[in-house]
């Protein structure tokens, strides 16, 4: 589902820039931006959890807690 948001909302920003609407272009590339940050960010995780070697392939702490899910 990332991947596709990503890549409609990259177009859509490519778009935009060419079209002149620099306000909207750079807002959808700032939202494609992110969506691709969790896409890598899932990759990242899910190698972690399968090799367990958990050492140098995951972010910062100081950035995953962000992410992380709550417990209730």
């Amino acid at each position: 589902m990332c991947l596709i948001i990503t890549i409609l909302f990259l177009v859509m920003g490519i778009q935009n820039l060419i079209e002149g609407y620099y306000n909207m272009a750079a807002l959808q590339l700032i939202i494609a931006a992110g969506f691709a940050f969790m896409l890598w960010r899932n990759i990242q995780m899910t190698r972690c959890e399968r090799t367990g070697n958990c050492s140098g392939c995951t972010l910062p702490k100081w950035l995953t807690k962000w992410f992380q899910k709550s417990d209730s």
